[in-house]
């Protein structure tokens, strides 16, 4: 059910390819333009192949911020507000149908609408048409027939919460709902005021832990507990939430009314909920994962999207780094433990000696695993099953034992970063088995225990009912690091040990480090292949598309990379090799510092300023690297000529101060004054704002933005691609960079009737290995005209560009890229005898042929 009268070619190609998907059970990895309609598509199909084919599992969307999510449901609202709609329709028209006479049932029939997906019989509303642009109303038989059809949107947005009309969300009582953190979705007046995410999730903790909930009983009133969960809580089986799509607000709004608490809400209704839309690590990071996503059945679709960034993610959520001033942190946690531990002997010993029973017992049997949900603010991220069945080592049952035993770890670590930090010192790299084998005979500790850590101390935490957990943030990471070494350090070596004598940001600034390093992206997201049947990764940018599988180790059923259908070149990449003065421009090392490349550069971004109109949006390699030219530039007078044409806004690494900068762009570009905003690649800037319409009329990417070569990190992973997967380290390099940079330029255009410039600022750019990585989406708009250009020449390009789109957008034009029913089934004929849902479970529905 597509809530729209018409539909783009790379809709109907991406909508098709999702449906083979589906239909052959297997993964798939799609790249579509951006401002093309993705999430509006991905969307529609799956919740129609859900509605046609009930075997059919949950849609589990994931985002990567916030503001998207939103964004998500707000789509998704329209959608299933249409589907119900048109059911609605077909009902009343199967009625009717069943009671005329033949004659009107041989009545004229009316288009059909190519959004009808999935339906249960083939009625149509008698006056709802799709029309082309330019049509007028036409009199059939007598009788004014309406030829355009309503796209479903009420007034102030699509309908959000609870729907009680008809048979609820969809026409089906569809339950969707989004889950963020406690910040996002707290109600409680007094924890919402905290600082801090950290801070709002100790607050909450400390008013619904179980042993909270207990003593509040014994003795009412004597410690505070949170009003909204005890309502919740005492409700029980009660509490479900009606079909609906619900956003974050609206499920707040929702809990708040009824008195319970969204968050706990909203977790215990995801067993129920037929659409989850939540971010990446509620699948892929294994602490939240075994919390949020364990029950979700294997029939279940999993999206992600905005996914070109996938196995950076994957990364990430294994990997872990130490510091000196964490392992003093970590010591002093485990003085606290050690003294609340003889606090507890001494009142209240029982409570140790039924945890010392637990532990007896694997850790499923405890029930540790299974913990109750307002209490599991501690998840280990091992994915291997074996530790979960296993009996506690003796040696670490006894609470007094087991901070000993960890009390020899982090000195081990304090030694071994000392040693780091020292005159003999410097970086080293290690296996996680060498590293082991050394721990253990520098502490005679036993390797068996150590995979143990983490869980023990989650078990330790919960006994001496600590709830501000992030005290213990330092103590958590060593322990996690502990399991994580011990648990994979047999077999291929998937992660290294790098310890850096100064791993801190600041230059100068001694900060030595230990950091397991993930060298797999393939291992955390490995079990999501394994458990479920369908994975769609998709995005924007994915090009090169054929080195994801390599780097997840997964063969996808379908990958395919889309073209964009236009009806004017919306898009204008120029690859700008040199300057006005034939110097060649590039942030190659050798050249970064040298001052023509920088004149060069800053000479380009005030002539281009002076020729586009509204907002420009400038993408530089790193933050070093734009606060250095930035400050050549002052020092050339480059900023003040800058300053004569637009107002200049710079992202730093403040996320407070970013979005400010980014709110005062807005309204420079929104009164005419124009802006221009200077940004780094792999920033956040860079991943998660759209600059469409005149906050962004062009994108400048100044040089090819690499990762930092030097980092022993990424030295080591590129040796694991060589090695295990035959991934050169040139072509991964590439691959990474390009895929930044298409990232970073396709910021610019988010609609067809958008445009904009997309400014490749460098000489390597040229090369055919490095822009033949670029999307094809913006490949076919690069032709050899746009190539090895000069600032002059380029300018030449801009300003006829800005002349070709500044004329009014030719409406019989924009028509031409939006197809028809008709033209979608001469397309994708249907043999005859094939029913509407083109094979068994189908979901994109085209006319039948009687």
């Amino acid at each position: 059910f597509f809530p729209y009268d018409r539909i783009y070619l790379e809709q109907h190609q991406y909508m098709r390819a999702l449906k083979q998907t589906l239909d052959g059970g297997g993964h798939c990895l799609l790249e579509m333009p951006t401002g093309t309609g993705k999430t509006v598509c991905l969307l529609s199909l799956i919740t129609s192949y859900q509605f046609a084919n009930p075997g059919a599992g949950k849609l589990v969307y994931c985002t990567r911020t916030v503001p998207e999510m939103n964004s998500v449901m707000e789509e998704l609202a329209t959608v299933l507000a249409y589907r119900a709609e048109q059911l609605g329709l077909q009902e009343g028209t199967n009625t009717a149908d069943a009671e005329a006479t033949p004659a009107d049932a041989d009545g004229d029939v009316p288009m059909a609408d190519i959004e009808d997906v999935a339906g249960k019989g083939s009625g149509r509303s008698t006056n709802e048409n799709i029309k082309p642009a330019g049509d007028g109303d036409q009199q059939q038989g007598g009788k004014q027939q309406k030829k355009r059809r309503r796209v479903y949107r009420r007034k102030g947005g699509p309908p959000m919460g609870p729907i009680s009309d008809g048979k609820g969300a969809g026409g089906s009582g569809a339950l969707a709902l989004c889950l963020s953190s406690r910040r996002n979705m707290c109600v409680h007046d007094r924890v919402i005021n905290e600082s801090d995410r950290e801070a709002v999730d100790a607050a909450c903790r400390s008013m619904t832990a179980n042993w909270v909930l207990d003593r509040s009983k014994e003795n009412p009133g004597s410690i505070e507990t949170c009003p909204y969960y005890d309502t919740f809580h005492s409700a029980g089986e009660a509490t479900t939430i009606p079909s609906g799509v619900y956003d974050l607000e609206e499920l707040k709004k929702w809990g708040k009314a009824r008195g319970w608490c969204p968050y706990y809400l909203t977790r215990q209704a995801i067993n129920h909920a037929n659409i989850l839309v939540f971010n990446y690590q509620y699948m892929l990071d294994p602490k939240v994962a075994k919390m949020v996503s364990k029950e979700l059945e294997a029939e279940s679709i999993i999206v992600f999207d905005e996914a070109h960034n996938i196995d950076s993610v994957c990364i990430e959520a294994l990997s872990v780094t130490i510091n000196e001033r964490g392992l003093e942190q970590a010591t002093r946690s485990l003085g606290r433990l050690s003294s609340e531990v003889s606090r507890i002997k001494a009142s209240d010993n029982q409570r140790l000696q039924a945890e010392y029973r637990n532990l007896v017992n694997g850790l499923v049997d405890q029930g540790l695993l299974e913990a109750p949900a307002n209490d599991s603010g501690l998840a280990s991220n091992v994915l291997s099953p074996d530790v979960l069945n296993e009996a506690v080592p003796g040696n670490i049952r006894r609470a007094e034992h087991f901070i000993a035993f960890m009390r020899k770890i982090v000195e081990h670590l304090k030694a071994r970063v000392r040693s780091v930090a020292g005159p003999n010192g410097g970086v080293q790299s290690e296996t996680p088995l060498a590293f082991l084998h050394r721990m253990m005979n520098g502490t005679s500790l036993e390797a068996k225990p150590l995979k143990f850590a983490y869980s023990r101390l989650t078990s330790l935490l919960r006994t001496l009912q600590v709830s501000n957990l992030d005290d213990f943030n330092a103590l958590t990471d060593v322990a996690d690091f502990s399991t994580l070494l011990s648990t994979y350090s047999e077999g291929i070596a998937r992660f290294a040990i790098i310890m850096e004598p100064n791993g801190s940001a600041i230059p100068g600034a001694s900060d030595p480090v230990i950091q397991l390093a993930c060298l797999d992206a393939s291992l955390a997201i490995a079990p999501l292949f394994k458990r479920f049947g369908s994975v769609v990764i998709t995005s924007g940018t994915l090009s090169p598309i054929d080195l994801y599988p390599k780097l997840l180790q997964f063969e996808p059923r379908v990958s395919e990379s889309l073209q964009m259908s236009t009806f004017r070149p919306c898009i204008r990449p120029l690859v700008v090799t040199r300057g006005s003065d034939q110097l060649a421009v590039s942030t190659k090392f050798d050249d970064r510092g040298d001052m023509g490349v920088v004149r060069n550069y800053g000479a380009m971004l005030v002539e281009m300023c002076s020729s586009i109109p509204d907002g420009v949006v400038a993408f530089f390699t790193s933050y070093s690297y734009m606060e250095n030219i930035i400050s050549e530039w002052d020092g050339m007078g480059i900023l003040r000529q800058l300053t004569k044409h637009k107002l200049v806004f710079i992202e730093t690494k403040d996320v407070v101060e970013t979005t400010l900068a980014l709110d005062n762009y807005r309204r420079a570009c929104d009164s005419g004054r124009g802006a221009v905003f200077l940004s780094v690649a792999r920033g956040k800037v860079s991943e998660g704002i759209n600059f469409d319409r005149h906050y962004g009329r062009a994108v400048i990417m100044f040089g090819v933005p690499f990762q930092y070569t030097l980092s022993h990190v990424l030295r080591a992973r590129l040796e694991y691609l060589q090695t295990h997967y035959q991934i050169r380290e040139q072509d991964f390099l590439n691959f990474d960079a390009l895929r930044q940079a298409s990232q970073c330029v396709g910021r610019v255009i988010r609609s067809k009737t958008d445009y904009g410039l997309m400014v490749l600022a460098d000489s390597r750019y040229n090369r055919h290995d490095k822009r033949s990585k670029l999307p094809k989406w913006i490949l076919q708009f690069l032709s050899d005209q746009y190539l090895n250009l000069s600032t002059d020449m380029a300018l030449q390009h801009v300003r006829h560009f800005l002349r070709q789109m500044s004329q009014p957008i030719d409406q019989v034009a924009l028509q031409s890229v939006l197809l028809t029913l008709e033209e979608v089934e001469r397309m994708n004929p249907l043999n005859v005898g094939e029913s509407e849902t083109a094979g068994e479970g189908g979901a994109m529905i085209t006319e039948a042929t009687n």
